[in-house]
């Protein structure tokens, strides 16, 4: 199996970590990749249309994204659990993977409008309004992590930690812990997995 990889990539992170929560990663080859919104590499455009990463290759010679995807995939192939097959737990693992991913969808256009728009286009109220869907949805777990779904390890919670790592990361003068102790508390914890260690953004 192959991934289009990228260091930074909190959507290729996410797939990595299913890997590693699986035994899968060591059978994972990472290809280089440089994918951007306005420089689009064409190495990955040649398999993906949307020359995003995560890009994945099957053994087979299949080609999957994004990342939902790829961690379907993974979780099936690795006979695991991280995506609940049926009832209410598998639609709220799903829900909260979706709430994440928003998360983080949010976060990297943030990110694109200051660090890639020329100074002059930038747009300040757009910024606002997704950083305050961020802020939104960190309300939300910080009421979801209190309680019996703090000790789930799922898709949904597997990218929750993700999410908030890539805050840390890119948004490191935002102070998403303020106000947040039960979020807080239980991505510390989090980040003690294996699969959370070994896969830190750089």
């Amino acid at each position: 199996m192959k991934i289009h990889f990228s260091p930074a990539s909190p959507f290729v992170r996410k797939c990595m970590v299913v890997a590693h929560e699986l035994g899968l990663e060591s059978r994972i080859e990472k290809l280089p990749s440089a994918a951007g919104p306005v420089n689009r590499d064409r190495a990955i455009v040649s398999s993906n249309p949307l020359g995003q990463v995560p890009t994945f290759f099957t053994d087979e010679g299949q080609v999957l994204y994004d990342s939902r995807v790829v961690c379907e995939y993974l979780n099936e192939l690795g006979g695991g659990d991280l995506v609940p097959r049926e009832g209410s737990l598998r639609w709220l693992a799903l829900t909260e993977q979706s709430l994440a991913d928003g998360i983080l969808d949010a976060a990297l256009l943030s990110r694109y409008e200051r660090a890639l728009r020329p100074s002059e286009f930038r747009w300040d109220a757009w910024v606002d309004g997704q950083m305050d869907k961020i802020k939104c949805a960190l309300d939300h777990f910080e009421t979801a992590m209190a309680g019996a779904r703090a000790q789930a390890i799922d898709i949904g919670t597997l990218t929750l930690a993700c999410a908030l790592g890539y805050l840390d990361f890119r948004f490191a003068d935002y102070g998403w812990r303020e106000g947040r102790p039960v979020l807080t508390a239980w991505f510390k914890e989090m980040s003690e997995r294996p699969s959370i260690k070994a896969t830190v953004p750089a």
